[in-house]
């Protein structure tokens, strides 16, 4: 069974850091090469959208909100994939989700809000304030 459970998330004024980590178990990484992997967030009042994807050969793809704050990256040994947030904004506000898929990272990326994903977790909050 697939449990994938995150991490790091908290309370930070504008402009500063977190690094959020989702470790999964039950599932390979390494083993999973048709599997993308994301980071998905939802706000106060807003649909999720997708912040993050990476899939087995490393590609990224990025929501055009966070590109160049956000890098996702993933430690196969660890089974873990990371989010590393800079420069944070108030409206990067909400519940971040972890999720994978069997799917490429572009299309996981831009799933319709209300679609399911394969394996998700519980989410962490994450807070900004200006």
């Amino acid at each position: 069974q697939v449990h994938l459970v995150e991490s790091g998330g908290g309370s930070v004024q504008a402009g500063g850091s977190l690094r959020l980590s989702c470790a999964a178990s039950g599932f390979a990484f390494s083993e999973k090469k048709d599997y993308s992997l994301g980071w998905f967030r939802e706000g106060p009042g807003k649909e999720r959208e997708g912040v993050a994807t990476i899939d087995s050969e490393g590609t990224t793809h990025y929501a055009d909100s966070v590109k160049g704050r956000f890098t996702i990256s993933q430690d196969n040994a660890k089974n873990t994939v990371y989010l590393q947030m800079n420069s944070l904004k108030p409206e990067d506000t909400g519940m971040y989700t972890c999720a994978a898929d069997r799917t490429d990272g572009w299309e996981l990326l831009h799933l319709p809000p209300k679609a399911r994903f394969g394996h998700w977790g519980r989410g962490t909050q994450v807070t900004v304030s200006s």
